[in-house]
């Protein structure tokens, strides 16, 4: 029998956060309380904004329905690793369509975890193993939470750094967004020591620590900071004119290809087509694009863009040529 008015009410919850109607006699048997004292605590739920609908008759009962708002959710033990987990594989390798909202649930959950669970994430996080993406850079879930926490806290960020070119440097940074381009995640900051914005690709980081320092947030010299992350790669990635010949008619490839590339240029029988391209994508993303298009084709240069779908097709290929230890 539950007696403590607190404990029963979290109680009830979690029974009515299980999509199915809820007779009020089960409940109270559930309880272990009279069913007045069910449609009180009921009554307390819809004051607390948990939107409780009840229906009469000998198949009446009480369920927890859609509202204005979110209200809190009481997860057991199981969904709450469930969710953990599933948001680590997701925030790990930028995922595309996992942005900034997915990275801050996970700080919040991970921050109320009790230690026997996030023993539990830790280990299912272990003992899997993905395909990677883009570059297949990895990134701790706990630098991204980290980050997450001191861009919604307003606190300035200390952290090692790993330039392109191998150099190494200490960081001192007043965090204003993450952002998730699909295959990469991003910090757009403002770097304290050289007094300027700056954007730091996250896998390259290393040991963000909130130094507990609040600011007030500056004023971001682009529209957002995607917008900002947009421009800073564009600068720093050197174009090329890609070649590939596709085993597809023309008018077929173009309404696959991304916005803003030309025409395919059609071969004699139009049954396939040439692309000439200028591209700023690194190498890797965009053979993951053409290998996306699902189309046959083939790439003529530069080298490194023939390196990068060798490469992907490579580890595509492990990745289907692995044994199946299920079974």
């Amino acid at each position: 029998m539950t007696t403590d008015a607190p404990a029963r009410l979290l109680a009830l919850l979690s029974l009515l956060q299980t999509p199915r109607e809820w007779p009020g006699g089960e409940l109270s048997e559930r309880l272990g309380v009279s069913r007045r004292t069910v449609r009180r605590d009921v009554d307390r739920l819809r004051e607390l904004g948990y939107p409780v609908r009840a229906t009469y008759g000998a198949l009446g009962g009480y369920r927890l329905v859609a509202g204005k708002a979110l209200p809190p959710l009481v997860l057991d033990d199981e969904e709450a690793v469930a969710i953990a987990v599933g948001l680590r594989v997701g925030a790990g390798h930028a995922v595309r369509g996992v942005d900034e909202a997915s990275v801050r649930a996970l700080a919040k959950l991970e921050q109320v975890l009790p230690s026997r669970l996030r023993h539990r994430v830790a280990t299912l996080q272990a003992a899997t193993t993905r395909l990677a993406y883009g570059d297949g850079a990895a990134i701790a879930p706990a630098t991204l939470t980290a980050m997450a926490s001191a861009v919604a806290g307003r606190e300035r960020l200390r952290f090692g750094y790993r330039a392109g070119d191998g150099g190494e440097s200490r960081r001192l940074t007043e965090p204003y967004r993450l952002v998730s381009t699909g295959w990469r995640w991003y910090l757009v900051a403002y770097d304290m020591d050289r007094a300027d914005w700056r954007t730091f690709r996250v896998d390259r980081v290393d040991a963000p620590v909130p130094t507990g320092v609040r600011f007030t947030p500056r004023r971001l010299p682009a529209g957002s900071a995607a917008e900002f992350v947009r421009r800073s790669v564009r600068r720093h990635t050197e174009s090329y004119e890609a070649v590939v010949t596709f085993a597809a008619p023309a008018r077929a490839v173009a309404e696959r290809l991304p916005c803003g590339m030309p025409e395919p240029e059609p071969s004699e029988d139009g049954a396939s087509c040439l692309l000439r391209a200028t591209v700023s994508d690194p190498a890797d993303w965009f053979a993951l694009r053409l290998a996306s298009l699902g189309v046959e084709f083939a790439v003529h240069r530069p080298a490194a863009l023939v390196k990068a779908v060798g490469a992907l097709a490579a580890r595509l290929d492990r990745a289907a040529g692995a044994p199946d230890e299920g079974g």
